[in-house]
């Protein structure tokens, strides 16, 4: 028999809802066994989020500082494969998967196995992923797949309806314009087909292989307008976060200064740098169109966004 162990940390339950489709698959049959361990903080983290205690978690977020979070029981079982689904916070992996990361249980369970990462996120995770592929190297975890969903609407949208959700725990469409945060009802459910992939690889030892069991069927697709944008904001956070982490810790008066001072300076930057930027990204875009191709592919891998297997595997009864 497979052992799938399956990790996750979620605060809406949105990601857990993917989680439930791509396992769905495995659990359903008898020669696998699936282990869920879910992430706890031992402070948790509230949802709906209050505005300062979200941008309170900025500093450490981007320098992958780990919260304290519940030991998970013992077990002996020596696992198969590995699924690591995670949020991005901050253009980086949320506190309680660095945490997880950082762990002996996960140094112990995850040295030498292959692993998957679901992300979950509004549109920018590509930064999130080269710390966790980084974190996950460390440890001597072998990644194979990567799974991305992100929240439906364009850039415009999404950046009202997630921090709307984020903040005031609504995601229902807004306005007659927006449509609902989060990711798409029919994406989640679909995420089944990269359990049925996943199955069948099992049953054929491919897992053992080290390669992509979830190649073919569109796992991840990077938004080329993006790329840059997250190389620029990623340097930002982590000028900004040095500066707070070094003068100040969570939960502390003058911690909250420097939070309101930047998020000033990050409203100003949006207002009047970003409109620039992104004229000047699309003329790059233009005329470096090979060199943004293997950036695109480079950030793809190792599941890429090829569908020439999606018929196999989508709409299983």
């Amino acid at each position: 028999m497979k052992k799938v162990l399956v990790v996750f940390y979620s605060q809406t339950g949105q990601l857990t809802q993917v989680v439930d489709n791509i396992t769905q698959p495995l659990k359903n049959t008898p020669v696998v066994e699936v282990v869920l361990r879910e992430i706890k903080p031992k402070n948790p983290y509230p949802f709906p989020w209050k505005f300062m205690t979200f941008m309170d978690t900025f500093p450490e977020s981007v320098y992958l500082d780990p919260c304290e979070i519940e030991s998970f029981e013992e077990d002996a079982h020596e696992y198969d494969l590995v699924i690591l689904a995670y949020q991005v916070w901050f253009l980086s992996p949320s506190i309680p998967i660095t945490a997880f990361l950082k762990s002996a249980y996960a140094k112990e369970k995850l040295k030498n196995k292959p692993v998957i990462t679901v992300i979950g996120c509004r549109n920018m995770w590509i930064m999130a992923q080269e710390k966790v592929k980084s974190l996950l190297a460390h440890i001597g975890a072998k990644l194979i797949d990567n799974i991305v969903l992100v929240d439906q609407g364009n850039s415009l949208a999404t950046f009202i309806t997630t921090p709307r959700w984020m903040m005031s725990g609504k995601k229902d469409a807004l306005w007659g314009i927006f449509p609902k945060a989060g990711i798409s009802e029919a994406e989640i459910k679909d995420a089944s087909r990269f359990g049925y992939a996943i199955k069948q690889a099992l049953e054929k030892d491919e897992e053992k292989k080290f390669i992509s069991l979830c190649e073919g069927l569109c796992a991840v697709t990077v938004d080329v307008k993006l790329i840059k944008s997250e190389k620029i904001g990623t340097k930002s956070f982590q000028i900004w976060g040095k500066l707070i982490r070094k003068f100040s810790k969570q939960g502390e008066i003058k911690r909250k200064l420097f939070i309101i001072l930047y998020t000033v300076f990050l409203i100003l930057i949006i207002i009047s740098v970003v409109p620039i930027n992104m004229a000047i990204q699309t003329l790059y875009r233009k005329m470096k169109k090979d060199e943004v191709l293997k950036q695109k592919e480079f950030y793809e891998l190792p599941s890429g966004s090829s569908m020439d297997r999606m018929k196999e595997f989508s709409n299983h009864e």
